[in-house]
């Protein structure tokens, strides 16, 4: 695939998608241009989609949240007749390196969930009218709904035909959401997982495949009543609550080899040692406090312009820089305004603007846990980690903490850090650290609010390392040269499985797969080989397989 230009879009220039926003109802409806494919070689047929689609979805999403809080209930439908969506373009796939549709996988894999935290979390249920077929990606993003119904033309169905068609698996969280979200029986997820035509009507409701299905004379109607239902069930935004708040574009600068210049964030390439260095910089002064001010600098106020900037940076490392293996993660600043900038993120909680910004955030660090590259965090001098910042060198596989005798070097911990910033596995990345030794998270917490040096950080164990001012340089120059030998896939596996201890969620469930199943299914031959399904896909010669188990 080609290098992604930009991840930024906007309602203005959608070519897929159509948003009406009618009072608390918002109509997302798919209308996806056949020739509108993010790079050539492919006609999106169907509905199918590709990053450009879901890039499209994505900020519609986002927008929802923070431009219509109005919106309770948000309809996603279909322009297309008999057709709700087909699913991730199988020629994309097909003509995409694997790493691309990993990538990709892991991208929709986001999105979708971002329907549910949005559901969650700011009250905006999804109802999915499926006027047609969802097939395979259109119907895990149908599962990512609130509410399914369907059609009963005698045609329309639901399916997942990756496995009897395609020779791969669900890519976007299909089979956990069939078990774990609509908690489908067993035996009968195994029937319709492998029915390449998939579940209509009465069957796919008792199957709790969806919620409903309806005659084609009475689906429009029973569309308004369902989603005047699920409206009812969130209490309306009033006030300056009611009032949204714009995302105006990123401001950014870049350089010939790649390197990207934000307003708060610094992406810098070192492309002979296949690394990258990300860093924070905190602002001058802790910034407007009170409701009305932070609303009137919308966009701008730091916490929210910081975090948006280091979103459009993962992204960039992820799709458009796949050589880079490390990602150096620095902040700069005054920790001191650091904790003061979470103390009004906690003391304006309940705006709902300033609680959008705090759950972007928390989806912001998700995307570096998920990030397939090496974390490593560095705290020197003129560092800020602390509070929120704090959660970056907590989310790393490893913190070097400066001993400066001087005691200029400093973090701390806010109240944010110990309930606020959740990772997949529903811990806290201090429970998910302190897995073992639970009680130091309440010894932390006693320090909630204030600023330590370095030997007080590594007493309460919050860093790995703490060389002093003569070792600092080799041992952090070690560990980056021994990370840069070593296998990227093997890498990648260890990363994957230490970064989420403890409980499993369906979100850790549905990232697991893609990164270890799906990861290794998209490999073989029997998927991608010359005879493969995929490949194989639309031409009139059959897949072969290799009939080995393991």
């Amino acid at each position: 695939m080609t290098q992604i230009a930009s991840f930024e879009v906007h309602p203005d220039r959608y070519r897929h998608w159509k948003l009406a926003v009618e009072g608390d109802v918002a109509h997302l409806s798919m209308d996806v241009d056949e020739e509108g494919g993010y790079v050539p070689g492919y006609e999106l047929k169907l509905n199918s989609y590709d990053l450009g689609v879901d890039l499209e979805l994505a900020d519609a999403v986002q927008r929802l949240r923070f431009e219509h809080p109005e919106v309770r209930c948000v309809v996603l439908d279909s322009k297309k007749d008999r057709i709700f969506c087909a699913g991730a373009n199988i020629f994309m796939l097909g003509q995409s390196t694997h790493a691309f549709k990993v990538n990709f996988c892991k991208f929709t894999n986001e999105t979708r969930l971002s329907l549910e935290d949005a559901s969650q979390y700011s009250g905006q249920k999804y109802l999915a009218a499926c006027n047609g077929t969802a097939s395979g990606g259109g119907y895990e993003l149908a599962l990512a709904c609130d509410e399914i119904i369907l059609v009963d033309d005698r045609s329309s169905a639901v399916s997942l035909p990756e496995v009897p068609l395609l020779g791969v698996l669900p890519g976007t969280g299909g089979l956990t959401r069939v078990t774990d979200k609509r908690k489908v029986r067993r035996d009968l997820a195994d029937h319709f997982c492998t029915l390449a035509e998939g579940v209509r009507g009465k069957r796919a409701v008792e199957w709790r495949l969806v919620d409903a299905s309806y005659k084609l004379s009475q689906f429009p109607q029973k569309v308004t009543e369902h989603a005047r239902a699920l409206a009812e069930t969130v209490t309306p935004a009033t006030g300056l609550d009611a009032q949204g708040v714009a995302l105006t574009p990123l401001t950014v600068t870049m350089d010939d080899v790649g390197s990207r210049n934000y307003r708060f964030v610094t992406l810098k390439l070192d492309h002979a040692a296949r690394r990258a260095h990300i860093t924070l910089r905190l602002p001058d002064a802790v910034g407007p406090t009170t409701r009305e001010a932070v609303r009137a600098e919308g966009a701008a106020w730091w916490p929210l312009a910081a975090f948006r900037e280091f979103d459009d940076a993962l992204l960039h490392l992820r799709l458009n820089h796949l050589a880079i293996g490390t990602i150096v993660l620095r902040t700069e600043g005054d920790p001191a305004i650091a904790l003061a900038i979470d103390e009004v993120l906690e003391t304006l909680a309940a705006d709902r603007f300033v609680s959008e910004t705090r759950h972007f955030i928390r989806r912001t660090l998700k995307r570096l846990d998920y990030t397939s590259k090496t974390l490593i965090a560095l705290g020197d001098k003129g560092s800020a980690f602390a509070g929120t910042l704090l959660e970056i060198a907590l989310a790393a596989d490893r913190f070097f903490l400066l001993d400066d005798p001087e005691g200029e070097v400093r973090v701390g911990l806010s109240r944010l850090n110990f309930g606020l910033y959740r990772m997949g596995n529903g811990l806290t990345r201090l429970e998910t650290r302190f897995l073992g030794t639970p009680a130091l998270v309440g010894r932390a917490l006693e320090h909630a609010g204030k600023l330590v040096s370095t030997p007080e950080a590594a007493a309460l164990e919050l860093a790995t390392f703490t060389p002093d001012d003569i070792d600092w340089d080799d041992e952090v120059r070690v560990c980056l040269e021994e990370r840069a030998s070593m296998s990227p896939d093997g890498l990648t596996g260890m990363e994957a499985n230490l970064r989420f201890a403890g409980p499993e969620t369906m979100e850790t469930r549905i990232f697991g797969r893609l990164s270890a199943w799906q990861n290794w299914i998209f490999q073989r031959p029997n998927a991608v080989g010359e005879h493969g399904a995929l490949k194989s896909f639309g031409k009139p010669t059959s897949a072969k397989f290799q009939w080995e188990r393991t």
